[in-house]
């Protein structure tokens, strides 16, 4: 490596450069498994650090956690050292950060649902037109209403009140089938259950953490382990689309440097393509195209160069090409396709050459200083200063345990977000249909106290008035039995006795 060049390799007469200035120019590292894609990444990735150029990588196989320990000499090491013509390769280690979206071997990275934005979930959760827009009045709504969406929690109380209160809401936002929103459940239970819960959440990764620097002012290599993710290839294609967003929106713009702010390698490249609709593509294109503003470089590394659509491929000028065997028609019409990507070198047939590199040889084209790209070239590639191979638990957890980012990360924090501030709405609005509901039931027991209280008097005045006439009726009556009886005979005539003799 000079000051304005990476070292790429040789080809027995000359080293082949990469101008650093370039690097954010983009680039492609494609080739069979097995033909040597992950040394080439890894010396890149080093020679990168050395500059001071931090790097992002993804780390699939688990073998560049090598990057942090220093390699050991090789008679074929050497053997290659010497054609190439490089007489100094120390071995060393490089500054590593270690990553994990699951948090189990490396720092925890999460996002929020609202930095990941509706286009990139509507992708992950695979929703369909109608469906996306359904998710788009979700964010509209929760932007409206102040709410914030952090995590799957918060999303689904989201969906669920614009489900309940759709019509309220059709004039404004558009009409929302309450089959739609179920279906975007029926997903989010999917992307759950495929460790998406452990992604989104708080604290979310902040950009600066992948840019640093080392006290010695070497890039830090940040390697995520992919290992696990690459089983669930949505949220690892996702995930890292999402991050070269983040750089391209948070980064202030750079201008041409003799070096880039940051180099970005996304492996397995095929699956952020892959059946991805007109929409995301569109929005690649874009994020690939105005980064290099900004000052990052992106390299993608996948078996095929057919791999990546034509509109992406376009603008990756540093290209290596790795062995490629054709087996099959597909297999021959893309050894023709990576060999018609190259400016051709009339020394040899570049289709006849792909499918006869050795292990660790590659066809190489590079940006000069104007940005012209080289003749192809064939090229034996230098070998890394660093570890073959990843490295054994016990030194990547001692490495972890001294991290400068120990303790940021690992702990989740869960604020109050749309989930708690819904529950907060519903709940008040429960209190006040259980008031209006006591208020009524209160007014009705009233009125009912009230109609009996009523019916109540009007029986007393009615039973009051029979009393009397009773009384009456009672006595003339018993005045009779006494008339009919002896004893009343005698009274009777005592009384009348009395009445007239004393007259």
């Amino acid at each position: 490596m000079t000051e304005t060049g990476i070292l790429l390799g040789g080809n027995g007469e000359r080293q082949i450069l990469l101008d650093a200035a370039m690097a954010n120019r983009h680039g492609l590292i494609t080739g069979a498994t097995g033909t040597g894609k992950t040394v080439t990444l890894q010396v890149l990735a080093e020679s990168f650090s050395r500059l001071g150029v931090p790097v992002f990588t993804a780390d699939i196989k688990g073998d560049l956690s090598g990057l942090a320990g220093p390699g050991k000499p090789h008679r074929k090491i050497d053997e290659r050292l010497a054609y190439i013509g490089q007489a100094e390769h120390p071995f060393e280690a490089n500054p590593v950060l270690f990553w994990d979206v699951l948090g189990q071997k490396g720092h925890p990275v999460r996002t929020t649902i609202t930095e990941m934005g509706p286009t990139l979930l509507a992708n992950l959760l695979e929703l369909n037109e109608t469906q996306e827009g359904v998710l788009q009045v979700a964010f509209s709504l929760a932007d409206d209403e102040g709410l914030l969406l952090l995590d799957i929690k918060d999303l689904r109380a989201m969906l669920n009140f614009v489900a309940d209160h759709a019509p309220d809401l059709e004039r404004t936002y558009g009409r929302v089938s309450r089959p739609s929103v179920t279906a975007i459940l029926r997903r989010l239970l999917v992307l759950e259950e495929a460790g998406g819960e452990a992604f989104f959440g708080e604290p979310a990764l902040k950009i600066d953490h992948l840019m640093q620097t080392d006290f010695s002012g070497r890039g830090v290599i940040s390697i995520l382990d992919a290992t696990t993710l690459y089983q669930s290839p949505r949220i690892y294609a996702t995930f890292l689309l999402w991050l070269l967003a983040e750089l391209m929106e948070n980064l202030p713009e750079q201008g041409d440097a003799d070096r880039p702010r940051l180099v970005f390698f996304f492996d397995e490249a095929h699956l952020l393509f892959s059946q991805a609709p007109a929409a995301l593509l569109e929005k690649i294109t874009q994020v690939v195209r105005l980064i290099r503003s900004k000052g990052v470089g992106v390299f993608f590394i996948t078996q095929y160069p057919n791999d990546v659509p034509d509109q992406v491929i376009g603008q990756l000028g540093n290209r290596i090409q790795h062995a490629l065997r054709a087996f099959t028609p597909r297999d021959r019409k893309a050894v023709r396709a990576a060999a018609e990507t190259f400016r051709q070198n009339p020394a040899f047939d570049t289709e006849e050459v792909i499918g006869t590199l050795g292990v660790g040889e590659a066809l190489v084209s590079t940006l000069d200083a104007k940005g012209v790209p080289s003749v192809v070239e064939r090229t034996l590639m230098a070998p890394p200063r660093s570890q073959f191979g990843p490295l054994d638990d016990a030194a990547r957890q001692a490495l972890f345990n001294r991290s400068p980012l120990k303790g940021t990360y690992e702990t989740a924090v869960d604020r109050e977000s749309a989930y708690e501030r819904l529950a907060d709405r519903e709940a008040a609005l429960q209190r006040e249909r259980d008031e209006d509901a006591a208020r009524q039931a209160a007014e009705k027991a009233e009125a009912e106290r009230r109609k009996r209280a009523e019916a109540a008097e009007r029986k007393a005045s009615r039973s009051g008035g029979g009393n009397r006439q009773g009384v009456g009726e009672a006595f003339a009556k018993s005045v009779a039995r006494a008339v009919g009886s002896s004893l009343g005979r005698q009274i009777i005539r005592g009384v009348l006795g009395t009445l007239f003799g004393g007259k």
